[in-house]
């Protein structure tokens, strides 16, 4: 659907990872798409759905927070919670080629379990 809201792109993103909807994900990004985050340099759709991409029966509950969209980018902010108690929050820049995502840059945020910060290893 040419011309849809970034904003709403981004929503049915995140909702279809909830629903382990891989095919909405793929059909998301572009052919060319590429991923960074602290694990990952601009790695392929492939290489992508082969590291990154899990069941996500994992997550209790996930939370939105923030949207803002400028131009072809757009920032998102949002809280994940796991069912067993840990919880992140993580921000992800997203890079549109039309209604379809080119490119996501993962930062990632602090984790606590039951409100205390658990301190990540840094191998």
């Amino acid at each position: 659907m040419p011309g849809r809201d970034k904003s709403e792109i981004i929503r049915a993103l995140f909702a279809a990872y909830l629903a382990n909807d891989r095919k909405a994900i793929e059909d998301a990004f572009t052919d060319d798409f590429r991923f960074t985050s602290p694990y990952d340099d601009e790695i392929d759709k492939r290489t992508y759905f082969a590291r990154c991409f899990r069941d996500s029966g994992w997550i209790g509950r996930q939370e939105l927070e923030r949207i803002f969209v400028e131009g072809n980018g757009a920032f998102v902010t949002y809280r994940c919670v796991a069912k067993e108690g840990r919880s992140f929050r993580n921000t992800e820049f997203f890079t549109f080629e039309g209604d379809r995502i080119r490119r996501i840059d993962v930062y990632f945020g602090a984790t606590y379990q039951n409100g205390t910060f658990l301190r990540q290893r840094i191998n």
